[in-house]
């Protein structure tokens, strides 16, 4: 993203920074697992804006990844953060056009009202085997309530389907203006393998990372 796209995703945020906090997406409460006692679980909540949907990831358990191109959005995150006691969360700023994902790694990842085709490979590589993706964001219907709105951000017919074929679809659906796809990424050797050496990798880096966004 350009840097007019992040001062303009900046003031978007400030406009609103009054207003509740909002909600997680009710489809996250329906398909999220429950993180096993003793075990380590990650999760990304990519454009994640105020970062509800990672907060609250982060609450039942998940060490959380929340990208953000807005530094604006991601502070709301984190004073949010700070009043429930999180400190399981990761508050990344990042360009979104410019995304790099490690493979393997993220044991569930969920994105909403986002879409950049060019991203959905990194994205669809980034969950382990037997991990998950959340997906909803808007389709072409979306025209029939807002007619000037590029569609170069909308969802084409059974499109996320695609995307994820051959894994294990648990919900699909094409309501109104909204696509959602929750999908099980399937097992196989090789890609345990590399899971396990990705996740190796990780554990040596996040005892470098700073889990508190520097403002």
């Amino acid at each position: 993203m350009s840097t007019q796209d992040r001062v303009r995703w900046d003031t978007i945020y400030r406009k609103v920074a009054r207003k509740p906090y909002p909600a997680p997406d009710p489809i996250l409460l329906e398909y999220t697992p429950a993180v096993p006692q003793a075990e380590e679980r990650h999760a990304l909540d990519l454009a994640a804006g105020v970062g509800q949907n990672g907060l609250w990831l982060a609450e039942q358990g998940y060490v959380t990844d929340v990208m953000d191109i807005s530094r604006v959005a991601l502070y709301r995150a984190r004073v949010e953060m700070t009043i429930r006691n999180l400190r399981n969360v990761n508050l990344l700023q990042i360009d979104l056009d410019e995304l790099e994902l490690e493979s393997y790694y993220y044991d569930q990842v969920c994105v909403f009202r986002y879409l950049k085709r060019d991203s959905l490979p990194a994205i669809r590589d980034s969950v382990k085997p037997g991990g998950r993706i959340i997906y909803e964001t808007y389709n072409l219907h979306y025209l029939t309530l807002v007619p000037e709105f590029n569609t170069k951000f909308l969802l084409q017919e059974h499109e996320l389907l695609d995307g994820f074929k051959g894994w294990n679809i648990l919900c699909h659906e094409e309501s109104d203006h909204v696509t959602r796809l929750v999908a099980v990424r399937p097992e196989d050797t090789d890609s345990i393998a590399h899971a396990r050496s990705s996740r190796s990798r990780h554990q040596k880096e996040a005892e470098r990372k700073d889990s508190n966004f520097e403002w």
